[in-house]
């Protein structure tokens, strides 16, 4: 089976030719990389050798340096279907630490969110005791929120346009609230979304989700669901998130990607992008920059 390995850079970092070079060294390639984006990323491939132990080899040799590294099967490289997570991966906030904000209860929460994300906390009960604190927060604020305290994480625009302009389909699967997905969904270009629903009464909030809370296990049936529906294979399908309720559709997918994640999640994925933004998720599926939309 022949694989691929990929070198990707960051804001912090490009990518150059000594980068390459080393990597080359390492790995005793004779062969020049196939460039994706000068400066950016690029393409070693490996023939027969094993992903695995290539990819730390590279890890090895670019040690210190803020350039991402995958290395995969060629075969399938370029999904049909998107899974991603929203908070901290879509977006750069966790919707409920921001809600929190506006009651002055920011670090109460963010310390529960953080455990949760780490898997020290199970994700359900975690959720439960969030909302419970959020209980009498108004609509007005949570259109606040999202209008002045909710960003983008860079990337994601890109991600989306180019996969579907290709035949994918993106689906936003979140642990979060359909109050913000829907809209970011909207915003950034995913045909579908999920989330929790939070119930309000008298245009505030009851303190209470609606059940069953989708969490851990809710993301991976959404994996396959999609991946059923659309008639495609696991190798076809690609899972990114940061938290340790992502694991389980991480571990599902044809590639799972872990975006920024918790440690726990990135000691566990098959792919780690720990520097780029989003659009590295398009350069580890061979997109070159000229195939790229919105760049």
């Amino acid at each position: 089976m022949r694989n691929v390995l990929t070198l990707i850079g960051s804001p912090r970092q490009a990518l150059t030719q000594d980068h390459s070079k080393a990597v080359a060294a390492a790995l005793n390639l004779g062969a020049e990389p196939a460039w994706l984006k000068e400066g950016h990323a690029c393409d070693f491939m490996l023939e027969s050798r094993e992903a695995e132990s290539s990819e730390e080899k590279a890890r090895q040799a670019l040690a210190g340096e803020a350039i991402d590294i995958v290395a995969q099967p060629l075969a399938h490289r370029r999904k049909k279907l998107l899974v991603a997570d929203m908070d901290s991966t879509i977006i750069e906030q966790e919707c409920i630490d921001e809600l929190a904000d506006a009651l002055g209860i920011k670090a109460q929460i963010a310390e529960i969110t953080e455990r949760a994300m780490r898997g020290e906390l199970e994700f359900e009960p975690a959720l439960r005791e969030r909302v419970g604190l959020l209980k009498g927060l108004g609509i007005g604020e949570l259109e606040r929120v999202l209008e002045t305290q909710i960003t983008e994480m860079p990337g994601g625009r890109a991600l989306c346009a180019t996969m579907r302009a290709h035949g994918a389909t993106c689906a936003l699967v979140s642990g979060g609230f359909t109050f913000f997905t829907a809209r970011i969904a909207e915003k950034v270009g995913f045909q579908h979304n999920q989330a929790n629903v939070l119930l309000m009464e008298d245009g505030k909030l009851t303190g209470k989700v609606q059940e069953p809370i989708l969490g851990r296990q809710a993301k991976l049936d959404a994996l396959l669901y999609f991946s059923a529906e659309l008639g495609l294979k696991p190798e076809e399908t690609l899972a990114v998130g940061d938290g340790a309720n992502d694991l389980a559709m991480i571990e599902k997918a044809g590639i799972g990607v872990a975006y920024h994640a918790k440690p726990v999640v990135a000691a566990a994925a098959p792919a780690r992008i720990d520097h780029g933004d989003l659009t590295s998720l398009l350069y580890l599926q061979g997109y070159s920059e000229a195939e790229i939309t919105g760049l």
